[in-house]
Order: structure tokens, then C-alpha cells, then sequence
């Protein structure tokens, strides 16, 4: 996001005043109030630091991030000195420190405040620019208190007041869930209002706009539509210090209908498109370049508000092969259940159903899916430069498949170096060890490596990484048409459609005849599109927690390929002696506990369930 690499305001000198330094913030006297926003130089720098509150959802390894490999969607090589596996385990409570946003959530909603209060004050600036910076402020501190709500659950909203407004910090408690989606809906709407619906000034890519504010109010409409969040039996009687409950005590199946309208009130701006390839020829080789483009064809049409991400090698580097090219980490996998997700390209049905107690996947038998065999010559239908051996699993499947996963025995990506078979077994060119960096899935991630780029000359390239993107906002519609009480399944179908033809994929209806009329399996198949759809962007993790089936699919053994297996054949079995461990999930983990710090300065803050 390029108006972050605007100078931050180091002389601002933020001053910590009271034991809450989220609902208290000022500055020191270097410059005063009145001559940061007398001059638009200075406003400006200050809305860009307001910026640079937003969640890291890019970093996957110390970010916001890290939410994939805290979720069944991916099992990063790692087996010590990361976070996530206490997370993972279970073995994680309010003392732990990793993750904990809420101090910096509520110190950028403050500098937020801050901005709104006092912009007015520019003598450099038109009314129309001072109100659409106010507005891109007001939205930028709803979305704070969004990730807010999303990790930790209703929160205080402290609204407009400013810090030097006295509160006792024993009277502080969280807000009811209604009055944190009250108040966070109305500060998008507001900024809706106001916001542009496009940025013309290429310098300036990354800002807010209409469309963005109304993609983020589709995202919580659909969050608030959720058990999670509309009337679980978990959080039934808990009430704060006033008194208030904090979670509806019953369901509303009308909050379905609001995010149906607040999804395609984005798509009726006809303003965004899915992205399409517009130089390959060959059909299915277009579909997994249209999918892969998404990130290397910047700021296209898709992408709703993106950030800009210049210097690739962090991200890159963990999806290179180690020992196969000149520097490679070889950590960021997809999980085994995420690639045994993908649909089956001619049938265009999700080949495993389940799994048994061994972890041996249950096969849809009219999928075309095979997990046993191999095919000789086979050729990868975007790196198709040598015949591989393939194993069957990685044969006739979906377009994102091959833009995503780089499987045991396909070719690297590139060949400025000649061409490479990368294999992860014991004694293969990227080989498994028990120490060190290696793959221990089988799999590793490509979607974000761009294969244009030589990293073995140093050259890991950029991309722009999407907060909002269109397929996510067709799969909400889709999801809130299936499950609004006035159900309109012919609209459901058509914006999960819309998303599977990009990849090639037949319409749900035809790949599942016994879809029509059935809401579970609807509701099921929508759940599979947007695990596969939206892989390693940091959806599945908030997914599986709202929907409230983390208790089954966040549990059990880690499953991978055998590559302790000694040749490419064996190492195609499965196992769970690779990884150790279980993933553990308690009813108590879907929302973070409030950490200590804030227990100890707010003697009356009401604690989540189970903490």
C-alpha cells in the first residue's frame, strides 16, 4: 500500500498517559495539534500512520497471518520457535502473549479518533478533500474495532469520545455484540457516503473507497449472520458489568437477508470483475493463469483494496524448495486436507467426503478422484516442459490446484537454472531430514510465486496482496441467498457458479444433480468453494470459527505424505508420524481471552467463555 511508505510522523512522539493506552493517547509537545493539521503535508502523514495499524494479513510467520497455519488449511514446516503449534495444541491461555492485538487495535482506533477530531482544522485543503480523509479515518477505526470483534468477540466501543475524557478504568466492560455491530455498520455507512468509488492517482493505490467500505460491511454482515455470532448456546447468560448481555440470546435468520443485500449492493456497483487471462489460448492453462493473477496483475479489477507488497523474498523464499534451488526455507505447506479439497476438473466434484480413524480419505466414487497409483509421462498443464511421474492424486484436478500446490515429483517452477524435479522424500532433490528446513507435507505453496521471476539471481519479485477481492463477495452472496429465509437458490447458484467457471469447473448443479432443494449440501459445497477459492488469505480460520465447526475440523492427528519413505513411490502413503502432535481445539478457543494486562487494569472486564 504505497501511501504507507509516506514517512511516518516520527516526531509526534506518542505519549502513553494512563494504564489504558488504547482509550488514552496524546502527543508530546514537539508540534501541537494545531500545526500537525494546519498543513496538508503533515495530515497526510498522519492519516498514512493511521494506515499503519491495518492487520498484516501477508505475514504469515510473525503477522496477522498467521492465521492460516492456526488453521487446517495449511501445516508450515516448522516444528519449533513458532507460535502457532501452542495455538494448534491447545496449550495457549490469557498469560500468552503471541497474537494479542488488542493494545494496538485500540491504539490505532484513538489515532483514528484523533484525525477525526481535529482535521477541520487544515487551512491547506478543500472541504471536499478534508471530508473524504475524515471519511477514510472514520472507516479505518470500524474496521480496527472489526478485527477487534472478529478475534476477542464484543468489544468497548469508545465511539468519538477523545483522551482526555476521563474514565475509571474499573468501570470499563465490553459492549453488547448488537451495540459493537451497531456502531462499527454506521461508521461504514457514513464513510460509504462519502468515499470516492475510485482512486485516480496511481501514487495513491491502496486507499480507501466506497467499494471497500461496502466489501468490509459485507464481510461483518455475513460474520454477524453466523452462529457465531447470532445466538450460539455458548454464550447464552453471559452479561457485562451494566448489566447487558453480550450475545444474542436467540437466532435471527433475518441477519441473513442483511448480508444479502450488503454483498450485492458491492456487486451492483459493476465497478469490480473476476480477473481473466487475456493471453493464453489454451483454456484450462487461461484458467490457472486467471487464478494466479489475481496477485501478479496489479491492482486489476478484482481486487476491492489490496496492499502493496514490494519485496517479496519473505514470503517467497518459505515457498522455495531447500537444497533444490540456491535459497529456499521450504516452509509455507498446504495442509493435506486442503489439497485433497480441490474439485476434480472433468467432474467438477470435491473428491474426499471424509476421513476414517486412520486418516485414510473417504473417495466421492463419482468424482474421478484416485489416491493410489500413478501415471507415467504425465505432463503438468502449466509447467509442461518435461513428463513427470505423476501420482494419480494430482492428476484432472481443478486449475487451482496447479496454480497453488507444488506436489512431490512435479517440476519447479521456472527453469533459469535448467530444468528441476523437485521431490521431498528421503534422499530426494528437495529431500525430507529430520532437522532443518524441509518439507513434511508432500506439498509445497506457489500460488504467490510468481514463476516469471528468477530466484536463484536474487529476483523474488512483489504482488499485491487483497483484503477484499470480488469471489469473496459472490461466495458471501452465495451463502446468504442459501441460508436467508426467503432462500433464493437460483441466486446462490449463479455467484457460486460465476467463481468455478473462472477455473474451468462445471455448474454445482451439474456436478451435484441432488444439490437442488438441499440447503445442508448446499451450504456444505459453498464451505468447500471457499476453502479452495480463497486458500492462504486468511479466511479460513475466521470461517471455521463463525460457522462454529472448529471442534470438528480443527481437531486430530496431522496427517502429510510419508517422506521419511526412502524412494518417490513410498513417500506417496500417509502418515502421522511425520508431524507429532494433534491439532486440539476446546469450545473455549473460538474467541481469544482477554489477556491479563487488560484483566489487571480493568478489574470489572468480563472474560470469554471457558477463560
Amino acid at each position: 500500500m504505497k501511501i504507507i511508505k509516506i514517512s511516518l510522523l516520527f516526531f509526534f512522539g506518542i505519549f502513553i498517559i494512563s494504564c489504558s493506552s488504547y482509550l488514552d493517547v496524546e502527543l508530546q509537545n514537539q508540534m501541537t495539534l494545531e500545526e500537525v493539521f494546519d498543513k496538508r503535508q503533515t495530515t497526510e502523514a498522519y492519516l498514512a500512520q493511521i494506515y499503519g495499524y491495518l492487520p498484516s494479513d501477508q505475514d504469515l510467520v510473525y503477522g496477522d497471518g498467521t492465521v492460516v497455519p492456526r488453521s487446517d488449511e495449511a501445516l508450515f514446516s516448522w516444528l519449533s520457535g513458532v507460535a502457532w503449534l501452542n495455538f494448534n495444541n491447545g496449550s495457549w491461555g490469557p498469560t500468552s502473549s503471541a497474537y494479542q492485538t488488542w493494545e494496538h487495535d485500540y491504539t490505532g482506533i484513538n489515532q483514528a479518533t484523533i484525525f477525526i477530531n481535529n482535521v477541520d482544522r487544515n487551512t491547506e485543503m478543500d472541504q471536499q478533500s478534508i471530508d473524504i480523509m475524515k471519511a477514510e479515518a472514520r472507516f479505518l477505526r470500524a474496521y480496527f474495532y472489526f478485527t477487534l470483534l472478529r478475534k476477542y468477540g464484543p468489544v468497548y466501543v469508545w465511539g468519538d469520545q477523545q483522551s482526555d475524557i476521563t474514565i475509571r478504568a474499573e468501570e470499563v466492560d465490553r459492549h453488547s455484540l448488537q451495540e459493537n455491530l451497531d456502531f462499527i455498520l454506521s461508521e461504514f455507512d457514513k464513510s460509504i457516503e462519502v468515499l470516492p468509488a475510485t482512486i485516480t492517482d496511481d501514487a495513491w493505490a491502496g486507499r480507501v473507497t466506497k467499494g471497500v467500505a461496502m466489501a468490509a460491511k459485507s464481510r461483518l454482515t455475513v460474520y454477524a449472520a453466523r452462529p457465531l455470532f447470532n445466538g450460539a448456546e455458548l454464550y447464552k447468560g453471559m452479561k457485562n458489568y451494566y448489566g447487558e448481555f453480550l450475545f444474542p440470546q436467540s437466532s435471527d435468520l433475518n441477519k441473513w437477508e442483511d448480508a444479502a443485500k450488503a454483498a450485492k449492493a458491492v456487486i451492483d456497483l459493476n465497478q469490480y470483475s473476476l480477473y481473466e487471462n487475456t493471453t493464453e489460448s489454451d483454456p484450462f492453462r487461461k484458467a490457472i493463469k486467471s487464478y494466479m493473477g489475481i496477485y501478479f496483475d496489479f491492482w486489476n479489477d478484482e481486487v476491492i483494496w489490496g496492499r502493496w507488497y514490494s519485496n517479496a523474498f519473505s514470503f517467497v523464499v518459505r515457498t522455495a524448495p531447500p537444497r533444490a534451488v540456491k535459497t529456499g526455507y521450504g516452509g509455507y505447506s498446504p495442509s493435506l486436507k486442503l489439497v485433497d479439497t480441490y474439485p476434480m476438473a472433468e467432474s467438477g466434484r470435491y473428491p474426499v467426503t471424509g476421513y476414517s480413524s486412520n486418516g485414510e480419505p473417504i473417495i466421492d466414487p463419482l468424482s474421478g478422484y484416485s489416491d493410489e497409483g500413478f501415471t507415467n509421462s504425465y505432463i503438468h498443464p502449466l509447467d509442461n516442459w518435461a513428463p513427470i511421474k505423476a501420482h494419480n492424486s494430482c492428476v484432472g484436478r481443478d486449475a487451482r490446484f496447479y496454480a497453488s500446490v507444488l506436489a512431490n515429483g512435479m517440476n519447479w517452477v521456472n527453469r533459469y537454472k535448467g530444468d528441476k524435479v523437485i521431490t521431498f522424500f528421503a534422499g530426494g532433490t528437495s529431500s525430507y531430514q529430520q532437522s532443518g528446513d524441509c518439507v513434511k507435507t508432500g506439498y509445497l505453496w506457489r500460488r504467490m510465486s510468481d514463476p516469471s521471476n528468477n530466484i536463484e539471481d536474487n529476483k523474488w519479485g512483489q504482488f499485491c496482496w487483497p483484503y477484499f477481492r470480488l469471489a469473496e463477495i459472490y461466495l458471501n452472496y452465495a451463502e446468504a441467498c442459501n441460508e436467508k429465509p426467503s432462500r433464493n437458490e437460483q441466486e446462490a447458484l449463479l455467484y457460486i457458479n460465476k467463481v468455478r467457471e473462472r477455473s474451468g469447473l462445471n455448474k454445482l448443479e451439474k456436478a451435484y444433480p441432488e444439490v437442488i432443494g438441499d440447503k445442508e449440501l448446499m451450504r456444505e459445497l459453498i464451505q468447500k468453494e471457499r476453502m479452495v477459492e480463497m486458500a492462504f488469505e486468511g479466511h479460513r480460520y475466521y470461517d471455521i470459527r463463525t460457522w462454529m465447526i472448529a471442534e470438528e475440523e480443527f481437531s486430530g492427528p496431522n496427517y502429510t505424505r510419508n517422506l521419511q519413505a526412502t524412494n518417490y513411490e513410498d513417500s506417496w502413503t500417509r502418515t502421522d508420524k511425520i508431524f507429532p502432535g494433534e491439532m486440539v481445539f476446546e469450545p473455549k478457543h473460538y474467541f481469544f481471552p482477554i489477556h491479563q494486562t487488560q484483566l489487571s487494569e480493568m478489574k470489572n472486564i468480563t472474560q470469554n467463555y471457558g477463560w
